[in-house]
């Protein structure tokens, strides 16, 4: 049984904390006893989210913007004391086929989805080298273990997530710093909303991504699956030659999962959303 009493007293740091995985870990850690800040570019939402949890600090960052990330951690670290561990959640999914995708769309997916989280990174690494300690977990997906058609440009920056942590795992090994990517699957958030999992894998709970974190932040690793069939499966397909990788992918209802059979009137309003 994992002992979640080390929890207790981290200064944890969330993006994209205003709802969804972001949400759910930000309120399970605060249950186990750490001091939480939330950040996300959705200002209503994140205040609203913020208050009513009572979280210690919580307001805008724009992670794409250096100035707003610095700003966020100093603001942090000035309230509530240096920062333990930094999880760099925030990203967007937009669908469709990539030939359909805007130019505008493309860049906001790397610009959110790679390059905040290789800044977040940046910034946290200079205020935990001097420390000897800390640790900064990425949220990835198994989408970057895999190729799903109507996700190319998510599916490139998942991948970049998981090169850049297990890169910084090992440019950072002996300083004391940890980095681990946690790969969800299809996960019941706003996110997914009109999107059925495949065939076998059931979408994942957002609790269960921030149990899975919780336990990272107790006994880091340098990475974590939910849930732990979907991350099997993404195994094997990798292993697999790549004919009958791709064959099992179609097997399973990949193809059409995020294109042809995406409920279009349910996701519309975080497409929109994401896209602005």
């Amino acid at each position: 049984m994992t002992d979640f009493g080390t929890i207790a007293g981290k200064v944890v740091v969330i993006t994209g904390g205003a709802r969804g995985i972001g949400l759910a870990t930000a309120t399970a850690l605060q249950a186990l006893g750490a001091k939480i800040a939330i950040g996300d570019i959705d200002e209503t939402t994140v205040k609203e989210s913020g208050a009513a949890r009572g979280f210690d600090v919580y307001g805008t960052l724009d992670v794409t913007d250096h100035q707003s990330f610095e700003a966020f951690l100093d603001d942090v670290e000035r309230r509530l004391g240096p920062v333990d561990v930094l999880i760099n959640n925030a990203g967007i999914m937009p669908t469709g086929r990539v030939v359909d995708e805007p130019d505008q769309i493309t860049r906001r997916i790397l610009d959110i989805n790679v390059y905040g989280v290789i800044l977040g990174s940046k910034l946290a690494i200079a205020r935990m080298l001097p420390r000897g300690r800390g640790h900064v977990i990425n949220i990835a997906s198994l989408a970057g273990e895999t190729h799903i058609p109507g996700l190319a440009t998510y599916n490139a920056s998942k991948h970049a997530v998981l090169g850049f942590t297990d890169t910084l795992r090992e440019e950072y090994r002996g300083t004391g710093l940890r980095f681990s990517s946690v790969l969800p699957t299809l996960t019941r958030t706003e996110l997914g909303t009109g999107i059925t999992a495949p065939k076998v894998l059931r979408p994942a709970e957002p609790e269960e991504i921030a149990d899975a974190i919780a336990k990272l932040i107790v006994t880091p690793r340098s990475k974590v699956r939910v849930t732990t069939v979907a991350g099997v499966i993404s195994q094997v397909v990798g292993f697999l030659p790549e004919a009958w990788g791709d064959a099992l992918g179609r097997a399973l209802g990949a193809q059409s999962a995020f294109l042809d059979d995406v409920d279009s009137d349910a996701r519309r309003a975080y497409e929109h959303r994401v896209r602005e």
